[in-house]
């Protein structure tokens, strides 16, 4: 038995699953994204990852910028489908379209439920220096993540774990996750588990401000925010006015002023310890080693980053 499902994604998060679901034989009978967006230098508008996807695999795909009217709540109804996925949507779901598949509406979500919803439970996770994330498969309810759960896998977050990493490695899961599910649910097996009133916390999404490096917090710190928004949006500090994006970086023992660079191999002092960078981006260039980076620029011991 397989299932008519309406899949309601946006980002590359949501591809492999939307792929894996295609795979197992289940018929996506609509793909709802969020509309294309002025993206890129020229600001052109640039459909989602998933729409790609679908268009490309003939799947058909809506967009609509709400779905809070009578009239798409109507026209996500007039599809029957026996379950709508969902998996970084975007949209919020009002209770019409959460009633109207025969089997509910089932939620990929990048965190161990209740921990981190919301938003950016992969960067969030990592800024907070958990040791471990994973994969929650739940109902959804008109709650912000609320609903009760039917499966969960863990995985480790690491010292050097950056979010580009993670993400990848809780998309391929969660693409796993949710054809058990369904397979689960084919079979009478699957079970709920409503979250614990413990422990929950939001994952608010990432506000630019929150980017930019403060030299005056401890490395350890750092180390985090460097991890959480690498690849994308990076953390950043300015030399000579020209930002510097940091992709990678470990703490060392050093001291000086915040700011500071304390050697040859741009060691950076911090509130406590000092940050030495690995690796980096320049605006309009590829990323590199901060090795190959000293090789064309100069920046000597002394030198205070801004």
């Amino acid at each position: 038995m397989t299932y008519r499902i309406v899949f309601m994604g946006t980002p590359e998060f949501a591809v492999p699953a939307l792929a894996a679901l295609s795979e197992a034989g289940h018929e996506i009978a609509c793909v709802y994204t969020q509309p294309p967006r002025p993206a890129g230098r020229g600001k052109r508008a640039r459909i989602s990852m998933v729409h790609a996807f679908a268009a490309l695999n003939r799947i058909p795909v809506r967009h609509p910028e709400t779905l809070r009217d009578a009239a798409s709540q109507a026209e996500f109804a007039s599809l029957e489908p026996d379950l709508a996925v969902v998996a970084a949507y975007g949209l919020i779901l009002p209770e019409p379209v959460l009633a109207a598949p025969r089997h509910g509406c089932l939620n990929i979500h990048a965190s161990l439920l209740p921990r981190w919803r919301g938003a950016a439970p992969i960067q969030r996770a990592i800024l907070a220096g958990d040791r471990e994330t994973g994969i929650t498969i739940m109902r959804m309810d008109e709650g912000l993540d609320t609903g009760p759960m039917l499966l969960q896998e863990r995985v480790p977050i690491g010292p050097d774990t950056d979010a580009g990493e993670l993400h990848d490695t809780l998309a391929a899961l969660g693409a796993e996750m949710i054809v058990e599910a369904l397979d689960r649910l084919r079979a009478g097996t699957l079970t709920e588990t409503p979250q614990p009133a413990d422990g929950a916390t939001y994952a608010t999404k990432i506000d630019k401000a929150e980017t930019r490096i403060d030299w005056t917090r401890p490395a350890t710190e750092l180390v985090r925010q460097v991890n959480a928004f690498s690849p994308a949006p990076g953390a950043w500090f300015e030399i000579d006015g020209e930002r510097i994006r940091v992709l990678s970086a470990e703490a060392r023992a050093g001291d000086g002023d915040p700011g500071t660079v304390l050697d040859e191999r741009l060691t950076v002092a911090c509130g406590d310890g000092a940050l030495r960078i690995l690796g980096l981006q320049l605006a309009g260039k590829t990323a590199m080693a901060a090795e190959s980076f000293l090789r064309g620029h100069t920046v000597p011991r002394g030198t205070v980053l801004a």
